[in-house]
């Protein structure tokens, strides 16, 4: 097993439906190498859901011939950006490890109870295609530093309940380096690539998909309400259900006129109502937007 706790820091985008084209196809990465993996992904939980209330995901993963066990827990941040607990070990086979798991801090408490209950819960299956980024990435205000970023585009399904959903996102995942460096990457994607940030791993999609509940946070300052209008976005996409599309736009609305944004924020914010389709899938101009606002709300908050 790895570091006892190591940190995933992470920048997740929904993909509109030619988005992965585009993507691939970006003169950013157009001639940079890349590789092609088929992940088979299966989650475990207890039959009453006891790791995905405390917000952890537990997972086997096959790829190449090698089966990987990860833990990880809630993401912390918004916007897309999230910063969480992982742990990742090789396994012998497609069973869990409990011994190694029991000793993992998470389960140092009332979950130490539950391990004997786990069991599947969800399939993720998809084809992942990544890139490893290094040169040009030079972190704002550390002149000569570089940071090293993980790039993955994933397309396949979330299998859940007898539930099905596409996945069709990208993912930003820091490796070495600056945060900044992550914002500023997807900040460049966006600008040709049909994007949009998201706030819902994986794991949470197919635990929502499987109880077919998808609950909204309630929302007061600013990054509260991009948070609302992400995941509502997200649950629409998911579940098909018009009235989610409907809370994430009323969440944009007020979000524009919230009056806690300074000039700069605001003309994001107010690009964003008109920068979704009828279908709620993004434009250039509305990932564009929601990357600004994100990363000006993040900072802000890191000035406090």
């Amino acid at each position: 097993m790895k570091n006892p706790i190591p940190m995933e820091v992470e920048l997740k985008l929904a993909l509109a439906p030619e988005g992965p084209a585009a993507l691939c196809n970006h003169p950013f990465l157009v001639s940079k190498p890349s590789h092609q993996h088929t992940l088979t992904n299966t989650y475990f939980d207890t039959p009453e859901g006891d790791l995905a209330k405390a917000h952890i995901a537990l997972r086997l993963r096959k790829i190449d011939g090698k089966v990987l066990q990860t833990v990880k827990t809630a993401g912390q941040g918004g916007g897309g950006l999230s910063q969480r607990q992982e742990w990742e070990w090789q396994v012998p086979d497609h069973e869990l490890d409990l011994v190694a798991l029991a000793e993992l801090l998470p389960f140092q408490g009332q979950l130490s109870s539950v391990l004997h209950a786990l069991a599947p819960q969800l399939s993720t299956d998809f084809t992942r295609r990544s890139w490893q980024l290094t040169d040009g990435l030079v972190n704002p205000g550390a002149i000569g530093q570089r940071s090293h970023i993980e790039l993955v585009l994933d397309e396949g399904e979330i299998i859940s309940g007898g539930y099905r959903t596409p996945i069709r996102e990208a993912e930003l995942e820091l490796k070495d380096g600056d945060p900044e460096a992550l914002w500023a990457l997807a900040l460049t994607l966006s600008e040709q690539v049909p994007l949009r940030p998201s706030d819902s791993s994986k794991a949470s999609r197919g635990n929502a998909l499987s109880n077919q509940h998808w609950p909204l946070p309630e929302a007061h300052s600013p990054a509260e309400w991009l948070h609302r209008a992400t995941l509502a976005l997200d649950a629409y996409h998911d579940s098909q259900q018009a009235s989610f599309l409907s809370d994430a736009q009323q969440a944009l609305a007020t979000l524009a006129d919230h009056p806690a944004l300074d000039d700069n924020a605001r003309v994001y914010a107010q690009a964003l109502p008109g920068g979704l389709d009828a279908h709620g899938q993004p434009s250039t101009a509305y990932g564009n937007a929601a990357l600004a606002l994100a990363h000006r709300l993040a900072y802000q908050t890191e000035l406090r």
